[in-house]
């Protein structure tokens, strides 16, 4: 734990009444499992019933974390990416059974022709490794970019695996609905003008728009790569000694671009590269928002019945099984979004949604129409399941079944 942090923490928000479990847990997170600052909220049937926040944003400064603290949220960042992916599938944009390179022309190189835009957004398409350097400078050019993407040769046949598409998936995501969009937007740009401005989001997918203040910004408490073998319980063990292998696929999918920490992607340079994937700054509730929109039929978005129905179905998966060719164990994924599987059970099986690097997660239920998200500024060691995380989402479901409300 970082210097400085044993001080006792603030906690800050409410709950409505029968939601006084998850307040307690949050306080626990604090008290019993290593929490510095975080902030999590909670919808239920478009009613905000958790809104809590706490701890320090700043250790080195004991600064608190605010009401409006903001807060890099990895891979939760996906979840938003696809939802916004989801829209331009409502408005006709584009058919997730269509080839992508129907869409995308250049795409078609190196055997990629009849990959689907269901199978990429599967992380079924052999895409999670990019070869060439991903650098601030390329990945702040769109055009040369989407060529290096359009380059990119497959790790599988796709539609035969899966595999994790951890970091490249959002670049991809992004190109297509460049070329889809009638304004050519990126993925981040439609994402401000078509969601978060509409529904008074303070949320960004990077980049340079829009500009939030530093000093809101959660300071982001992480680790090395090589510190993962000290906590091989909590990852999946194939997967920590494939990473150790620098010519694995696990390797060159997670370590491009390459950092010394997964606090780097938390530097004023880094945050001007739109990372749709993992790069995610913002407000919890804001993510929480977005997916009790998608909870409760989306009509503020005018979203399509075929749509959420695709986003509520079970996941198709590849021929070959679940297993991940990266994370080196069963998972579950459908249209850029994680659906619950027995190592990670969240909500009903209409349920879908996204975890971060270091415990960060949200997730939309239908079923139950609840919008949840959590976000911390230390980052734990877990995929998914973090103890902090899992604590909050199992008091939530306890608080539900004594109202009588399902879960």
């Amino acid at each position: 734990m970082p210097r400085g942090s044993l001080i006792t923490p603030v906690i800050h928000g409410a709950v409505e009444a029968g939601f006084e479990e998850v307040e307690q847990q949050f306080r626990e997170n604090f008290a019993r499992r290593g929490e510095i600052g975080a902030a999590c909220t909670i919808y239920v049937r478009g009613h905000k019933v958790v809104d809590l926040w706490g701890g320090l944003r700043d250790v080195s400064t004991h600064a608190p974390w605010d009401e409006d603290t903001l807060v890099l949220m990895y891979s939760a960042t996906k979840g938003i990416s696809a939802l916004t992916l989801a829209l331009a599938h409502a408005r006709g944009l584009f058919a997730y059974d269509e080839p992508v390179a129907a869409y995308w022309p250049e795409f078609a190189q190196a055997g990629k022709a009849s990959i689907t835009v269901r199978q990429l957004l599967s992380h079924q398409a052999g895409l999670s490794a990019i070869d060439e350097p991903l650098t601030v400078e390329l990945l702040s050019d769109l055009d040369a970019l989407a060529a290096v993407l359009a380059r990119q040769k497959p790790a599988w046949e796709p539609g035969t695996r899966h595999g994790y598409h951890g970091i490249s998936l959002g670049w991809f995501e992004s190109e297509l609905l460049r070329r889809v969009d009638p304004h050519h937007r990126s993925l981040g740009q439609f994402f401000q003008e078509e969601i978060a401005q509409l529904l008074g989001l303070e949320f960004s997918l990077g980049g340079k728009v829009p500009a939030f203040p530093e000093a809101r910004i959660a300071t982001i408490y992480a680790f090395t790569p090589f510190q993962m073998l000290l906590h091989l319980g909590s990852l999946s063990t194939g997967m920590v000694l494939a990473y150790l292998n620098p010519r694995s696929l696990t390797r060159r999918s997670l370590g491009n671009p390459n950092v010394h920490s997964p606090a780097d992607f938390n530097l004023p340079a880094w945050r001007i590269v739109e990372f749709p994937s993992g790069g995610g700054i913002g407000q919890v509730r804001s993510v929480a928002k977005l997916y009790s929109v998608f909870a409760t039929g989306g009509k503020e978005l005018g979203f399509t019945p075929e749509t959420l129905q695709a986003l509520t179905s079970p996941a198709a998966p590849p021929s070959d099984g679940v297993r991940d060719e990266i994370v080196k164990e069963d998972t579950s994924f459908s249209l850029g979004l994680m659906k619950p599987f027995p190592a990670f059970p969240f909500g009903s099986e209409q349920a879908f949604g996204t975890p971060g690097a270091g415990g960060a997660f949200g997730y939309a239920d239908p079923a139950e129409q609840i919008g949840y998200a959590y976000a911390p500024n230390k980052l734990g060691f877990t995929m998914w399941n973090d103890p902090r995380d899992q604590a909050l989402r199992e008091a939530l479901c306890r608080c539900l079944r004594k109202m009588g409300k399902g879960a």
